[in-house]
């Protein structure tokens, strides 16, 4: 059974999310952002693409980055992570994103733009969903999608749900995802040129081949050199 993300996060994983490294000043840090439907392998890939980029890379999915806006030593934390040369730009960002429209925002929303901001100037970051490929332009954007039908058939099988209960969760959470990123954004996040490619999952091309595909992208875009 998978633990409450809190559990995770308070048995010692802050070194783990949030580690001591060198500083670096230079430039945009490289940023990967998932956005994906529920049932397509979207979590898994970008467990495998950080597991081959290893070294500072990590996933922050939607409940990590929820946890983080909720409590205030896990963002001290986080802050603590950022070169202190790299905080006004979280600012910056955030002007240039929103400008006033941001002061008429909820406080939820504040905080979490605020979360996202502070991961992608820490930089080395895969983050799932939240509408973070409309926050770094400069990130990598990837979106990952999948056949209704084999999105059921994942969620059965990983989730242990019945098919009635797999086709309501994968609407509720289309819905839920369409609305966040329409109110936040004012976007539509199904349209393909908000990002650099779009990728099908299913039966022809599998989890380890989206992850393939994504790091070739990676290696690329942010001149990475792997053993």
């Amino acid at each position: 059974m998978i633990r409450p993300v809190y559990q995770l996060i308070e048995k010692n994983l802050f070194e783990k999310i949030f580690p001591k490294e060198e500083k670096e000043t230079k430039g945009a840090l490289p940023i990967i952002t998932i956005s994906r439907e529920m049932g397509s392998g979207g979590k898994p890939v970008a467990n495998l693409v950080a597991n081959r980029l290893g070294g500072k890379w990590k996933v922050y999915d939607q409940e990590i980055i929820d946890e983080i806006a909720r409590e205030a030593h896990l963002e001290k934390q986080l802050v603590r992570s950022i070169d202190e040369k790299r905080l006004p730009l979280v600012d910056e960002l955030v002007a240039e994103m929103f400008g006033r429209r941001y002061l008429n925002l909820s406080g939820y929303y504040k905080h979490l733009i605020k979360v996202l901001s502070l991961i992608g100037q820490r930089g080395y970051a895969i983050i799932l969903g939240r509408g973070a490929n409309f926050i770094f332009p400069h990130a990598l954007k990837i979106r990952i999608i999948c056949d209704m039908n084999q999105r059921i058939t994942w969620l059965m099988t990983h989730e242990a749900v019945s098919r009635i209960m797999a086709v309501r969760k994968i609407e509720n959470s289309d819905e839920e995802r369409r609305m966040f990123v329409q109110t936040l954004f004012n976007h539509d996040h199904k349209k393909p040129h908000h990002y650099d490619i779009t990728i099908r999952t299913g039966p022809n091309l599998t989890v380890e081949d989206a992850s393939d595909i994504i790091l070739e992208l990676a290696k690329r875009r942010f001149k990475i050199r792997l053993p």
